[in-house]
Order: C-alpha cells, then sequence, then structure tokens
C-alpha cells in the first residue's frame, strides 16, 4: 500500500468524520441560522476534499498521462476526438450523435442509396396513452388486467351453450360489455383532453431555414404507407403550414427585411404590415447589448448573383470567401416539423420548440436570456451564451457559408448537463478546430426567450428525446389501492364460488347416479346425459352460471358511476376555486380518489407550489441598526406555537404595516424627490429609516447613503422602461435571481434607483441627484463563490469595490481592524433575520489604488485567457482582490409563499401526512423557505447529509440512524404505527444535496437512507435532478409500501408526478406541463388540505363502505338460492323468478350502495377540518381491511340463512293458504317470499350502514324497496308460466308479511346490536365528532348555524371552541400517552381495543400501577360540578395509565378567563362570537376535562375562494359607550380565545345553559368507556 493511503491527509479525513461525533452519532443543529451555516460549512469541507484530491492527483500524473495517450489512439481510430472537456464528461449511455451542417456525411454513415443510416424522432410528442389505433387493444388490456373482468368473460360464455340450461343466454354478456364500454368512454374522454392539449403543443408556430438543404434528413422521410397511399411528398406545404402561414398573412403579418437606413436592418420576423413606426420596431428588435439582428435577409433583399460582396475576414466557422446562391429564407412552420439538423430562428417571448444549441444571438456578447417557468416554475432569467466560433452568424447568407459538424451526446435526462464538441476547419488556415458545448450553449424545450431580440440555433433533440419529454416519461394507468386490494376479494369470492359448484356437481352425481329413487319416474329425460359425471360436469357449469353474482359484476358498473360523481363533486367545489385563474379543482383521472384518502408522504416541490417565487426585501441592518416592520410566516408560526396569537394577529399586523407605509412614504416624499418610486411595490417598510435618511445631520443617514448606493451598483440586473412614451420613469428589472430583482427595487423604491447600465457607464440616482458609475469589473456569482463583486470608478475617480454575498463568507474577508461591535450587532441581526425565515446577504466594500487594480487586472486577464483550469485560475484571481471588506450593511428578503401554506403544512401534519420537499435549488434556499412555511421548526434535531464519496454518505447515513435510535429507540414500522403524532416524540428532519443523495439512492445505501428518511418529520432534498424526484417517491412508494403524493408546477417535476400514486400539478398564468400529466389540478397548495382531509377521506371511506356492503348483499342473495339446492338433489335449480335475477343488482338493490358510496359523510367537511386528526384511519388502512370483509361475508351468509329458512319453515309447518282460497305452494311463491325478504333486509342493512341521511337517500333505500314491490305487482298481471297473479295469491297474505318482517329482524338484528355496542362502548374518533355535531355544541364551537335558528338572522352564533367539557373516549387508534384529569375524581382504566396501536414513546413518564379509584370507576363525576359551587382548595388526581388518544381524549384544554369589562364599555346583550380559538390550550377557570379539540386554525383572513377559518377581531358592535369607568379593561386576546368571558349571570340572562349542551352527549353521559 503506497505510504500517502497509509497515512491520509488529516485535514481531508477530518472532513469527512467531523459530522459525526465519538460515538458514531451524527450532530445536529436546530434554529434556521445554525441550519445555514452548517449546510455552508458542509459545501466548503466538500470543496477542501476536491481540491485536496486534485493535488494528490499529482503522484499519479504520468500515468494518466499515458491513459490518455492510449485513450486518444484509441479514440482516433474510432474517429473521434478526445479533448479534455470529453474526457471529463460524466459516462451517458447511449450512442453520441453527429450533426452535420453543410457538410457531406461520411461513407459510415450512410446507406447504399446515399441516405443517413441514422434516424432521429420527429418533433411531435404525445403525453397520451391512446391513439385512434391502440385505443382498443390497449384499453382492453387495461380493463382485463382486473381479475374480475376475465371471470365475467367466462360467464358471459358459457350462457351460450345450451346444455347448461342458461335461462336467457342473449343478456349474458351485457353487463360486462356495459362496464368495458362505459369505462372505455371514461378512460377515452380523459385521454382526448391531454390529447388536445398536446396537438395544441405540436400545432405551435416555430420559424425555420427553408430552401436550405438539412443533410442529416432523408430526401424522403416518410413512413412506408405514406409512400404507398402517396401522403405528404417531400416538398409539399401541408395543410396545418399553409393554415399558419395564411392565418398570419390575413392578419398583415409576414416574414420581411424592413431597412432602417441604408446598412442597419431589423429582424426578420412577423411584423404588423399596416404600421410603419421604425421606433416601435427597434424597441422591439434591440437586444440586450443594442445589436441588431443584421443582415438576415430575405430572398427578395438580394440580388443573384451579388453585385458587389463586402471585404470581410473570416471568422469562426463563417467563410466569408465561399460563394452561396442566396436561395435560404426563413419559413414559418409548426413544431411538429422540425427535425435535427434544423436551423431555427427564435424571438422574444417565444418558446423554445426543442432543444437547441445556439449559434448566435442579438446581444453584443452573444448572451441571451431564458424564463423557465414551465421547466421548473422560477420565472427568473436564465443567462445563456452562443457557441463563440458561430457568434459571427447574421444572415441567411453566412449561414450557407458555415461548414461544421457538432458530435453530441446522446440524449438523457440530467437537465444541468450536456456535453458537445463543435468541429471545423478554420476558413483561413485549414486546421482542424473544435469548441466544447456545455448546458450553457443549450436551449431546452419549454423554455421562454426573454429580453433577447432574436437567436439562430440548431436543433439537437426533438420530440421524445428532448430532455423535457425524457423526465416526463409514458403517462402510467394508475389504479386505486383498494382496486388492487379487490382482486384478492375477488378470487376469495371465486374460491368460494368454485367450492359451492364443486359441491352442488358432487352431489348432484352421487345422487343422479342412485337408482329406484322417484326421479326416475318424475323426472325421466330430465338429465342432459345418461352419465353421472357429465351430468354432474354440465351441474358444474350451470351453477357457475346460477351463482355468478357472487362476484359482483355490478360492483364494477357502480364504482365506475360512483367516481365519476365524485371527480364531479370535487371539480364543483367552490373552496377550491382560484379566482385569479378562473380554474376549479379539475380531476383528471376519476379511478383514483379513493387513494386521496390513504396518503401518508407528499413529495412537494419548492419554487411555484410552496412559494410564489416573489422576492421582498423585509428588513436591513446599516451599522448596527435595523430597519423593517414586516412579519413573516416563520414569525407568525413561532408565535402561535408559542400561544402569542394575539401580538401578531394578522389583520392588525397589515393594518398597522399600512399606516406606516403611509408614513414611511410621506417622509420620504418630504425630504427629497424620487421620480422612480413606485409606492404599491414598497416592502421596505420603516419611518425610522425614512426619518434618518431625512436627517442630514445624522451620522446613520451617511452609512444609509452608502448601503444603498452600493445595492444600486453590485448587481447584474437589466433595466427596462416597458412603456417609455407614457411612463418615462417606470422601471422594471429583469434578473438572473428574483433576489437581486428585489434588492435593487426596494434600492429604487426608498430613493436610490438603477437607471440604466451599458458598457460606459452604470446611472443611477442618489435621493433625486443622478451619479454616473464607470464599470471596471464584475465578478460573477456562484454556488462556490457565494458572493458577487462589481468594481467601479465612483464620480470623485476612486475606485471602489462593492461585494455582496453570505455572512461567512464575508466575515471571512473582512478587513484586520474591522470595527468588532459592529461584526457583532450585524452577525446578531442577520441570525435574527435567518431564525425568522428571510434570506440574509452581508453587503460590504473597500477602496482600491489604482497601482492595486492593475497589478490586480493583469492577474486577471492572464487567468481568463488559461486554457486550463480556467476556473480555477479565475477564482484564485478573485482571492486576490475580495480581502480588507468592510460592513456596510445586512439585507433580508422573504421568499413570499403561496397564501396559507403555513396552516395547510400544519394541518396535513396533524393529519399524520409527512411532507418532503424535493427541489432543485440550492440547500440555503430549501432551508429558509422550510423555516418559513414551519416544515423545518426550531425544535427539531436536524440533520444535514453532505457527502461526495460512497463512504462518506455511509458513514453520516449510519450515524444518523444512531442518533435517532438514540434518542427514540428501535424503529416501528408495523401498519397500526403509520401516521405520525406531531409533538409526541422528539422531531428529527433531514437536509440532503444531491450528490449525496445519489450516493444515498445506490443499491448497497438505500435500504439505510429509506429506514433513516421515513423516521424523520420532513426531509428536504437539495439540487436533486427530475429523475431523483422520481427515485426519491419510487424508494418510499415501494421501500415502504407507502400511499404517495407528489405536488409541483414545472415540467420538472411531471416524473415525480407521474410515479406517485397521486400526482398533483399546479396551475399556472402560462400554463404548466405539470398540471397536464398530474391526476388533480388546482391553483394553490393550499386547496390539498380539502382535497385530501375531506374528499379523500369521504371517497376512501364511501368506496371502503361501497365494497364491503356490494359483496354482503350479493352474498345474502346467492347463498339463499344454494340452500334451496339442498332441496333438488342440487341440479341448480333457479330458486328465484327469473326476472329478479335480472334486477336485483340492476334496479332493487343498486341505487342504496351506489348513494352510500356517492353521498355519504361520515362527518361534516368543517368538522373534518377541524379535526384532521381523522385522517390517520386512512392512512393505516383501517376501513378496508380482511377483517371488515370477512365480517361482511359472515353476516351475509348468516343472513342469507335466515331469509331462507324462515320462509321455508313457515310454508313447511304453517298454514300454506291465501285469503282468497288459493293454495301457496309453487316454486315463485316461496321464490318471491325469500327474494322479497332478501331485498328488504339488504337495502335496510345498507341504511343502516349509512351514516348522512338526506332527502335523496331516503328516497332511494325506502324507493328501491318500493321499486321491486311495484315490479311485483306489474308483472303479475302479464302472461307467463310462473308468475301469474303472485301479488293476489301472496300480498293479502297476513302470514306472508309476518313472515318477511320476522326474516329481516333476525338477520339484521345481530348486526344491529353490534354497532350500538361498538358506538356506545367502543366508540371511534369519527363517532364521537359526529355525536358532537348532532347531538353537541360543535356547530357552536365551529360557528355554524343551527338548521333550526337560520331564520334568525338578528344574532350571530357563539363560537367558543372549548365552551364546556366533554369527556371523550379512546380512540382504536390512540398512540400517545398522557395523563388526564376528570371531573376532580379519578379515572383509570383504557379499554383494549382490538384497532388500538401499541403507543409510542410518550413524552411524560407512565406510571405502571392504577390507583385503587381506577380499579372501581364512579360515574358521578360525569356530571361536572358548577363553579360557583366547587371548594376552593379541591384537589385532582390524575390516572397515571390512562391511554388517551393524542387528538381525542387527552390534554383538555382549559377555558379562557373572564375577563373585567373595559371602562367605557358594557357587553351587548348579543354579541357577536368568534369562530375556532387559533389556540389549541387557553386559560380556564375550573380544572380541566377530556376533550377533542381542533387544531389552530389559520390565521389571515381568507379571501372568498378560500375555505380555511381564522379568527375574526371582535366587532364594533362588541361594544357600547357607557359613563361608568368602574371595570377592569378588556383584553385583545379575551377574544382570541374559545371562551369570550360571560359571567354566570350573563350566561343566565342570556337564556344560554351552561350544563345543557354537556347532558345532550349521550356517549359522554353513559359511556364506561369514557372512563
Amino acid at each position: 500500500m503506497p505510504a500517502f493511503r497509509r497515512n491520509p491527509d488529516p485535514e481531508d479525513t477530518d472532513d469527512e468524520t467531523d459530522t459525526v461525533d465519538p460515538e458514531l452519532r451524527l450532530r445536529t443543529v436546530r434554529t434556521a441560522a445554525s441550519t445555514i451555516a452548517e449546510s455552508i460549512r458542509a459545501e466548503e469541507r466538500a470543496e477542501r476534499r476536491k481540491t485536496m484530491r486534485k493535488k494528490r492527483s499529482f503522484f499519479r500524473g504520468r500515468g494518466d498521462k499515458k491513459r490518455a495517450a492510449q485513450a486518444a489512439q484509441a479514440a482516433k481510430a474510432q474517429d473521434t476526438t478526445p479533448p479534455s472537456e470529453v474526457a471529463a464528461a460524466p459516462p451517458v449511455t447511449g450512442l453520441r450523435r453527429n450533426i452535420y451542417v453543410n457538410m457531406p456525411l461520411p461513407p459510415d454513415e450512410v446507406n447504399r442509396e446515399g441516405e443517413p443510416i441514422v434516424r432521429y424522432v420527429r418533433n411531435k410528442v404525445r403525453t397520451s396513452k391512446y391513439t385512434v389505433i391502440t385505443f382498443i387493444p390497449k384499453n382492453l388490456y387495461e380493463q382485463f388486467r382486473r381479475v374480475a373482468n376475465l371471470y365475467f368473460l367466462a360467464t358471459a360464455i358459457l350462457p351460450v351453450f345450451p346444455i347448461f340450461g342458461a335461462a336467457s343466454p342473449q343478456t349474458a354478456a351485457l353487463p360486462l360489455l356495459f362496464i368495458l364500454v362505459i369505462t372505455g368512454i371514461k378512460d377515452g374522454v380523459e385521454d382526448y383532453r391531454r390529447a388536445v392539449l398536446d396537438e395544441e403543443v405540436n400545432n405551435s408556430a416555430a420559424t425555420k431555414l427553408g430552401e436550405w438543404k438539412n443533410v442529416n434528413q432523408p430526401s424522403d422521410p416518410r413512413k412506408w404507407f405514406e409512400k404507398l397511399l402517396g401522403l405528404n411528398p417531400p416538398g409539399k406545404v401541408t395543410k396545418g403550414v399553409r393554415k399558419l402561414r395564411e392565418r398570419e398573412a390575413a392578419e398583415g403579418k409576414q416574414i420581411v427585411l424592413s431597412k432602417d437606413g441604408d446598412e442597419s436592418r431589423t429582424s426578420l420576423s412577423t411584423k404588423d404590415t399596416h404600421h410603419d413606426s421604425h421606433d416601435g420596431e427597434e424597441g422591439y428588435f434591440a437586444g440586450a447589448g443594442g445589436r441588431r439582428l443584421d443582415d438576415i435577409q430575405s430572398m427578395d433583399e438580394h440580388s443573384y448573383p451579388p453585385n458587389s460582396v463586402k471585404s470581410r475576414s473570416s471568422t469562426g466557422v463563417v467563410d466569408y470567401r465561399k460563394r452561396v446562391n442566396g436561395t435560404a429564407r426563413w419559413d414559418r412552420t409548426l413544431w411538429k416539423k422540425l427535425e435535427v439538423g434544423d436551423i431555427v430562428l427564435l424571438r422574444d417571448n417565444e418558446q423554445v420548440p426543442a432543444d437547441v444549441v445556439v449559434l448566435c444571438t442579438s446581444d453584443a456578447d452573444n448572451m441571451c436570456y431564458l424564463e423557465t417557468k414551465n421547466l421548473d416554475g422560477e420565472t427568473n432569467l436564465k443567462p445563456r451564451k452562443s457557441v463563440r466560433a458561430t457568434s459571427s452568424i447574421t444572415s441567411e447568407d453566412d449561414i450557407e457559408r458555415i461548414s461544421f459538424v457538432l458530435d453530441s451526446e446522446p440524449p438523457h435526462q440530467n437537465l444541468y448537463l450536456y456535453h458537445g464538441v463543435l468541429r471545423y476547419n478554420d476558413p483561413v488556415t485549414g486546421a482542424q478546430k473544435q469548441e466544447s458545448v456545455t448546458i450553457n450553449e443549450l436551449l431546452l424545450r419549454g423554455c421562454t426567450v426573454r429580453n433577447t431580440a432574436w437567436i439562430i440555433g440548431l436543433v439537437v433533440f426533438t420530440g421524445a428525446d428532448s430532455k423535457i419529454m425524457l423526465n416526463g416519461g409514458d403517462t402510467p394507468s394508475k389504479r386505486s389501492k383498494i382496486e388492487k386490494e379487490t382482486n384478492f376479494n375477488v378470487i376469495v369470492n371465486f374460491v368460494v364460488l368454485i367450492v359451492m359448484c364443486l359441491i352442488s356437481a358432487i352431489a348432484n352425481g352421487v345422487l343422479d347416479g342412485q337408482a329406484g329413487t322417484s326421479a326416475n319416474f318424475f323426472e325421466d329425460g330430465a338429465d342432459p346425459t345418461g352419465s353421472s359425471v357429465v351430468n354432474a360436469i354440465v351441474t358444474f357449469a350451470s351453477c357457475l352460471i346460477a351463482f355468478q353474482n357472487i362476484v359482483p359484476v355490478s360492483l364494477y358498473i357502480s364504482i365506475e358511476i360512483v367516481k365519476t360523481i365524485q371527480a364531479f363533486f370535487i371539480s364543483q367545489d367552490v373552496d377550491m376555486y382560484y379566482k385569479p385563474f378562473d380554474a376549479a379543482c379539475s380531476p383528471k383521472t376519476w379511478n383514483i380518489s379513493d387513494d386521496l384518502g390513504q396518503i401518508e408522504y407528499i413529495f412537494s416541490d419548492k419554487t411555484g407550489t410552496l412559494t410564489q417565487n416573489i422576492m421582498e426585501f423585509q428588513k436591513c441592518s446599516v451599522r448596527g441598526v435595523t430597519y423593517g416592520e414586516g412579519v413573516t410566516e416563520a414569525q407568525r408560526g413561532q408565535a402561535k406555537r408559542q400561544g402569542k396569537v394575539d401580538a401578531l394577529e394578522p389583520e392588525e399586523q397589515d393594518r398597522r404595516l399600512k399606516v406606516m407605509k403611509g408614513k414611511t412614504l410621506d417622509l420620504m416624499s418630504r425630504a427629497f424627490k424620487n421620480r422612480y418610486l413606485q409606492p404599491e411595490k414598497l416592502t421596505l417598510i420603516s419611518p425610522k429609516l425614512a426619518e434618518d435618511l431625512a436627517d442630514k445631520s445624522s451620522e446613520q443617514r451617511s452609512h444609509l447613503i452608502a448601503f444603498f448606493r452600493a445595492l444600486a451598483i453590485c448587481h447584474s440586473v437589466l433595466s427596462d422602461r416597458p412603456d417609455s412614451t407614457n411612463k418615462p420613469f417606470h422601471l422594471d428589472y429583469k434578473a438572473e435571481s428574483p433576489d437581486e430583482a428585489a434588492l435593487v427595487a426596494a434600492a429604487r423604491d426608498v430613493g436610490f434607483p438603477f437607471v440604466h447600465k451599458s458598457k460606459d457607464g452604470i446611472d443611477i440616482e442618489v435621493m433625486g441627484q443622478p451619479e454616473r458609475y464607470t464599470p471596471l469589473e464584475l465578478l460573477e456569482f456562484n454556488s462556490t463563490r457565494k458572493r458577487m463583486s462589481v468594481i467601479v470608478r465612483n464620480p470623485q475617480g476612486q475606485i471602489v469595490l462593492y461585494c455582496k454575498g453570505a455572512d461567512s463568507v464575508i466575515y471571512e474577508r473582512l478587513a484586520a481592524d474591522h470595527d468588532p461591535e459592529l461584526k457583532e450587532k450585524t452577525s446578531k441581526d442577520m441570525e435574527a433575520f435567518a431564525n425568522s425565515g428571510l434570506r440574509t446577504l452581508c453587503i460590504a466594500y473597500r477602496y482600491l489604488t489604482e497601482q492595486e487594480y492593475m497589478e490586480w487586472q493583469r492577474i486577471y486577464d492572464a487567468a481568463c485567457n488559461s486554457t486550463t483550469d480556467r476556473d480555477e485560475q479565475i477564482d484564485k484571481a478573485n482571492e486576490k482582490i475580495e480581502h480588507s471588506l468592510y460592513i456596510l450593511g445586512a439585507t433580508a428578503l422573504e421568499d413570499k409563499l403561496q397564501e396559507g401554506v403555513p396552516d395547510a403544512i400544519e394541518t396535513l401534519h396533524n393529519a399524520g401526512i409527512k411532507l418532503w420537499i424535493l427541489t432543485g435549488d440550492k440547500v440555503q434556499t430549501a432551508i429558509e423557505i422550510g423555516f418559513s412555511c414551519n416544515l423545518l421548526k426550531s425544535d427539531m434535531e436536524i440533520m444535514i447529509l453532505s457527502a461526495d464519496t460512497h463512504h462518506a454518505a455511509q458513514l453520516q447515513i449510519e450515524g444518523g440512524l444512531n442518533k435517532i435510535a438514540s434518542v427514540l429507540g428501535p424503529p416501528s414500522l408495523g401498519p397500526q404505527k403509520r401516521g405520525f403524532v406531531p409533538g409526541a416524540q422528539a422531531a428529527f428532519a433531514i437536509v440532503i444535496d444531491g450528490d449525496t443523495l445519489r450516493h444515498a439512492l445506490t443499491p448497497q445505501l438505500k435500504p439505510l437512507f429509506l429506514d433513516l428518511a421515513t423516521q424523520c418529520e420532513t426531509v428536504v432534498c437539495c439540487r436533486v435532478s427530475p429523475a431523483q424526484k422520481a427515485l426519491v417517491v419510487k424508494l418510499v412508494k415501494e421501500g415502504r409500501n407507502a400511499m404517495t403524493l407528489s405536488i409541483g408546477d414545472g415540467a420538472n417535476d411531471v416524473a415525480m408526478i407521474q410515479e406517485a400514486n397521486v400526482g398533483c400539478g399546479l396551475l399556472g398564468y402560462e400554463g404548466s406541463q405539470a398540471a397536464m400529466s398530474a391526476d388533480y389540478a388546482f391553483g394553490q397548495f393550499r386547496f390539498l388540505t380539502k382535497l385530501l382531509i375531506v374528499h379523500g377521506r369521504w371517497s376512501y371511506q364511501r368506496i371502503a363502505d361501497m365494497h364491503s356492503n356490494f359483496f354482503y348483499k350479493n352474498m345474502i342473495w346467492t347463498f339463499a338460492m344454494f340452500w334451496f339446492l339442498i332441496f333438488n338433489s342440487f341440479d341448480a335449480t333457479y330458486l328465484y323468478q327469473y326476472t329478479f335475477i335480472l334486477l336485483y343488482n340492476l334496479v332493487f338493490t343498486s341505487l342504496p350502495v351506489i348513494a352510500l358510496g356517492a353521498f355519504d359523510q361520515d362527518i361534516n367537511a368543517r368538522a373534518a377540518m377541524a379535526f384532521p386528526q381523522l385522517y390517520v384511519r386512512g392512512i393505516r388502512g383501517l376501513e378496508y381491511t380482511k377483517l371488515k370483509f370477512w365480517a361482511f361475508m359472515l353476516d351475509g351468509l348468516y343472513q342469507s340463512a335466515v331469509v331462507f329458512f324462515i320462509p321455508f319453515l313457515v310454508w313447511t309447518f304453517g298454514l300454506a293458504v291465501s285469503w282468497n282460497g288459493k293454495t301457496i305452494e309453487s316454486l315463485a311463491d316461496f321464490g318471491t317470499t325469500v327474494a322479497v325478504a332478501a331485498i328488504f333486509a339488504a337495502n335496510t342493512f345498507v341504511g343502516m350502514n349509512t351514516t348522512y341521511w338526506t332527502v335523496l337517500t331516503w328516497i332511494i333505500v325506502i324507493g328501491s324497496s318500493f321499486v321491486m314491490l311495484l315490479w311485483i305487482v306489474i308483472y303479475s298481471f302479464f302472461e307467463s308460466n310462473d308468475f301469474v297473479d303472485e301479488v293476489v295469491v301472496l300480498c293479502g297474505n297476513g302470514m306472508f308479511w309476518l313472515t318477511v318482517l320476522m326474516s329481516v329482524v333476525i338477520a339484521l338484528g345481530p348486526r344491529f346490536v353490534a354497532k350500538f355496542i361498538a358506538k356506545v362502548y367502543y366508540p371511534l374518533d369519527k363517532d364521537i365528532v359526529r355525536e358532537m355535531w348532532v347531538k353537541g355544541d360543535l356547530k357552536d364551537r365551529l360557528g355554524i348555524q343551527h338548521r333550526k335558528s337560520r331564520n334568525n338572522k338578528g344574532r350571530l352564533e357563539q363560537a367558543p371552541m372549548f365552551h364546556h367539557p366533554h369527556a371523550r373516549s379512546e380512540s382504536e387508534i390512540s398512540t400517545y400517552q398522557q395523563d388526564i384529569e376528570l371531573g376532580g375524581l379519578t379515572a383509570g382504566g383504557s379499554n383494549p381495543s382490538s384497532l388500538s396501536a401499541s403507543p409510542r414513546t410518550p413524552l411524560t413518564p407512565v406510571h405502571e400501577a392504577q390507583s385503587p379509584a381506577a380499579e372501581q370507576p364512579s360515574y358521578d363525576h360525569l356530571s361536572p360540578t358548577p363553579r360557583e359551587t366547587r371548594p376552593a382548595g379541591d384537589q385532582r388526581t390524575t390516572s397515571p395509565s390512562f391511554r388517551g388518544s393524542y387528538y381525542s381524549a387527552s390534554a383538555i384544554p382549559m377555558s379562557s378567563p373572564e375577563p373585567s369589562l373595559q371602562p367605557g364599555y358594557t357587553l351587548s346583550q348579543d354579541p357577536p362570537m368568534s369562530t375556532v380559538s387559533p389556540n389549541p390550550v387557553t386559560p380556564f377557570a375550573h380544572p380541566s376535562q377530556g376533550s377533542l379539540h381542533p387544531p389552530p386554525q389559520p390565521q389571515p383572513s381568507p379571501p372568498p375562494e378560500t375555505f380555511e377559518m381564522h379568527v375574526r377581531q371582535p366587532s364594533d358592535e362588541l361594544y357600547s359607550p357607557r359613563t361608568d369607568h368602574t371595570h377592569g379593561g378588556v383584553s385583545e386576546s379575551s377574544y382570541m380565545t374559545a371562551y369570550d368571558g360571560f359571567t354566570d349571570d350573563h350566561l343566565q340572562q342570556s337564556g344560554h345553559d351552561p350544563e345543557g349542551s354537556w347532558r345532550e352527549s349521550t356517549y359522554s353521559t353513559y359511556s364506561a368507556h369514557a372512563l
């Protein structure tokens, strides 16, 4: 082993292990500031490790050179070049492609006919699943993936053969055909919507170079059938292109060349020919650098041959000595017509139609700018540049003069990586040259050109090969979890069916083989054959037909109907309607609505999903003085958790900010004139700042001027005047980063506007006075430097360096003699800003001498011209000038969250759902957003994983596992443990970057990372690619068998949206690729809460109940027929009249189950939002279990025996004579009695399981049974062999009705008793909430008007959430142990519910011994003692072992104190009440009681389209003036709490009974389980 491997560099070793303590536990951080600082240190350690590896590679240099030489020889043999750039490119699978421009293809790349061998995909894309040709076979394949459909197909084929004796073989296939047709129509409608969007994209307009030969494409690219039919011959203008050109010509637009003077010509583009304003054209076509699209000429502008050719030296690939015919011209075409190798022209505000390499741009520096909102949701501009060798192209003639080949890597998914080599021969010397092409020269499909007049590019990847489509993948066919589990139930029923048929066949064969029986005489010739074995086989098939309803074909028909209705309800929910987009929630995949109720993990994008991508300058610190009065979401969330909601009430805060903003603007307008001020965009609100700027005698004024001057100068922002004529002083800023635009805009509105930038000067104004600075150098920002600097010469001739960046980076470069007090104060301010969820930057400066600058300039120029290690040389040069800085101040920006995001995340957490952030942004940005939206909290242990080697990643992951195990113990991963409890145990979070995640997702580390991540409350993945997002979702979905949901707004989110069980896309102003590919599309992230907690929970509950009831009702119907076979030699004789068999599932019993699945609500939507913890039953899958399935099946088996044998015994031992003397002895009489009893029992059973009875439900449940009776009446008067006058025979006989009634009562009696015991003695939490809603005062506490009192509009509802205590029972899913006080007496014992989950590690110690009082519980405490009679020294004892639900019976909040009245005011008799208190625990005068309590409600007043509840301020009517000043003041917090502060006397005067709502709760009063 080499010496340097035996003795590794200690610094490098420390870098890999300093995040792990000596006990191999990963170190953690808590606050936002410390988390950001630790992430920066981790990145710095990674950079040091890379540097050390480079140094160590020196010792292996000679061997590397030899290997490089060998690689060069091998590459030469393969006709490829091995430049250093190619060697450095990461391995990408696939064949590289050569794209030739004006060069003949080499012989090995053409076939015998001279056509290219390699064929590329078209630019036409398709996100739909089907085409016209593939729809039927592919859709049938999708449908027959259901096991049941294969069974239905078999049962539809068997009746065709007469030997099986089917009563109506013609109708046997109708149910299956109905299912296939309805499902096919639904799938077709869903897919047609996608196809329409695809067609819209494919038919978008583009401009490409026509009359020019693309040698990469065959002369006839048509497919064989197109050639056979003579379709689309080469050179023919297709119908779509012709319509496009005609439409643009009709609009007065055409591709022309417009001259401006003798030499200058404007962009060759679609322009309005009816307007001749050259100024407007110049404004449109001028690039960022002022360069025009010179010499891009139209065909009619040339003279052939050219009269004269200007003498120009050939540069790059353009050979001006080459003569061209000048036929090339720009043509308008469609996106789908573009091919690899085409030359395209892109203009400002156009979308990029394919992946394009930039050849040249309108900018003097060959730059162009892109907006990638459709790709990643970000609106900030991304800079790109042209290839240097082609940057001199200025016309179509120049394109004909160029000649090169682009050696491109194969298409792959990585959005941030591209590597190609452009090879050409120098036009002057003939020497072969090459230039590397990277992602900085590549424009990706879907991006939008901004601030660039024109771009000429070469198409590299088209259609399915483009990066955006590779990241999307094929549209998956998703099936819900219940649908998959139903296959098991169908298989079980199929096994039962086979057993029934085997028993019948064997018994029939045995009986048929007996000789000397009455069958030989009475049934002569009835057997199909003379063989008993063959007859048994026929009986088997006949029973298969007769009992086929045990596998309910109607279930799938009903499910399709129900899910369509559910999708309609979701789309019509006004609470999920977003007015700015005029868009409601749009379900695109209808068959997975029940999955919405079982989501355990949510994976969310950051930019555009959680945030608005809008930055606001909130605060700053200048010379140790902080300015800014804004309050962030993180501050509000922290205050809410600390119970300080009244101090930061949003409405009051907004009102105060408006007042202070007016004062700030007024003070500044008096002090100086700011022509560029945009008052509506001022976010830095600080009257003190205005006062200090206005105070000319203050020393602070000069510091403020220097600070904001630096903000106006140190940036790379572009200024723009959108309407220079009408609004000459209206400036808009375009920047690469929204942070920069926000900083410059803030300086503008404070009085320091940046006006214009050119090569010669930077124009700003300082409090109304213009200043001009000469730019000398710009040192750009990057993720490694974490800072940017500008060097300028000020008006006084001094050279100044301004620098802004991360605090740790700036502080390392401060001058040695810097004021330590200022450093400490600014550092504390930035830490406070960071902990408030703000992005911080430190601003510094230094003066340079002329000599120092000139010496550095030489070093910097040499570094820029370096051919090896250019970036490293530039960084070293920057280090030589960025030192000895002095702090000017610090800025704090807020990345504005979407409305309601923090409250939505809190609600989702309360529901037991974990949320992960998967973003392409840098680590620090993601951490700041995590704290802003309260996803990361200061009480969490945050682990930062940052490693650049596999070993280091393993070490950190194992350290994280050790850390969690040392605190929480071994993990519990059982199904009953799903759904975490916020605050029940120590919380952990992970922040991981993309490089580390790449190692973590390897097969060796994947299980470890999964164990670590799923034990944390949240995971933040940064710098991840779209493919990595999908891999993370797949890891959790398959590794934990968890239900996952992904939500995003950009094309980079499509992969994870399609990978998750449910994909949600956010709609945008410019459309969204994510919304197109999603299962549900809506406008705002906050709508996700109602989609899951209300609609998702309802859908899951409904579908689960519907499935169980369907299997039940077919069991009771089918097994009644089976019991009848015992008495007819098992010969498959039908018990029921055949019309009953046809109509049972179609008419008589289908509608009640459909109504249950479509309309049932176990609790109201408002109650579901108030108690999101109820959602955890769906996470644990407790509503659709195998136990529930078997319980319903056995219940159906029992009830089938009851409805058969009771009528059998009655007709056997009773008087079988009707009232009119007709005997009741036919099979139709007996079968109809059994059928009526079974139908009544089935419909009543469904009614018993229905919890939400509406008029429609009553009509359907009762009407279905009534329709059955009506059918008996109607059919009795038709001529038939077995049903003549049946209504006369049966319905007039009291014994018939008594038999039916007795059968139904005995059949349903056990189910009724079981439901009563379960709901009274073992109630679920939803049962308790429903009782509170129906019989209790939950409506009052939620501020909902009672139905009976809706006409009384003069008095608002009282809505204290915890007005009086309620004793609550333990939930079957309790996982949290906590002591509880009940009414002054000790209540002990807990019910060992079969559905209870084992408790987690409690926060408080749990005593094992119980008090004697717990062994003999008393029930007297259930009637609470009035407060006025309670002894003052009453001591309360607790039950040490009570295991309460974390959202039901534990931790009853106290009521608020009784405030004294404010002098001068008195409470009116009927005060308006507040809605639900946002504070779950409020002071209360008497001891606490167990109660369900909702989570804190959202604070801001929502707009009309939102659904969140909020706390209203007491209205003015609450006060009425009075002259008596003897009472104390009423605090504002009194109206924020649950209890409104009424005295007992006042409650009695107002007619409110403090005991009333308590005694109305029957479960609370009589439930022994509540103890």
